[in-house]
């Protein structure tokens, strides 16, 4: 008859050191770039940065994308439509832009938006929709903007890609990160010059475009069917 309080002792015990190792575990602190050291393989950070680092807001946007930026490189995206696919190749001088564009992408974003406005010789306009996805991504990152980027080497040339703006109540010309545009008129259009940045550019899916360019659309230039969108970043093996 005294064995079962000693069993029943050392059962609780093993029980509260279970419990302990497991609340270890659950409370494990979110890791931010900040405290990953260098040993660290860069494939491992880049999988916390999309995963686990994911607090970019209106009060760290910059140094996020700056950070960001320098942990992922790649300059090329393909975005695929039901009309085609669009390559684009994103400057380098226009880091924050461009680290921007691929964050988007890693983290599916575009491939809850549409090219939602289209005028024909002028521009085609995507990244933003009326699904519940696309709204809820804006809300998380608490719609944060973009300091400009303007160089002047970057036109808006046939082709070009540039990032969307509100045009009042802006006098820094902050970029929003979510919409951009591709310029479609076969002249360019200059008077855009310094008053949006150019990221980026076409670098094949120019018929894709004309297609594009060619839908019906309302008064408010919104494509009668919607024209969603998958976007894809392209590594060395898939230039």
């Amino acid at each position: 008859m005294k064995v079962y309080p000693v069993i029943l002792l050392t059962l609780f015990f093993m029980s509260f050191y279970s419990c302990k190792k497991e609340n270890k575990t659950e409370n494990k602190p979110i890791i931010s770039l900040d405290t990953i050291k260098k040993p660290v393989k860069k494939e491992i950070i880049e999988k916390k940065v999309t995963q686990e680092w994911d607090t970019i807001n209106k009060k760290n946007a910059n140094d996020f994308l700056k950070k960001y930026g320098e942990l992922n490189k790649e300059t090329k995206v393909v975005i695929t439509t039901k009309f085609g696919k669009i390559k684009l190749r994103l400057y380098e001088d226009t880091p924050i832009h461009r680290a921007n564009f691929i964050f988007l992408t890693k983290i599916k974003y575009f491939d809850t938006s549409y090219f939602y406005r289209v005028v024909k010789n002028f521009v085609v306009q995507g990244g933003d929709s009326d699904r519940a996805s696309t709204a809820k991504f804006r809300k998380k990152y608490q719609h944060y903007r973009l300091k400009p980027e303007f160089r002047k080497r970057r036109k808006h040339k046939y082709g070009a890609l540039a990032a969307s703006r509100d045009i009042e109540n802006n006098p820094k010309k902050l970029s929003s990160p979510f919409n951009f545009y591709i310029v479609q008129n076969k002249r360019g259009a200059p008077h855009l010059d310094k008053e949006h940045t150019v990221f980026g550019e076409v670098i094949s899916g120019f018929s894709t475009i004309e297609k594009i360019a060619k839908v019906n659309v309302g008064s408010d230039d919104w494509p009668f069917t919607d024209i969603p969108m998958k976007v894809e970043v392209l590594d060395s093996k898939n230039k």
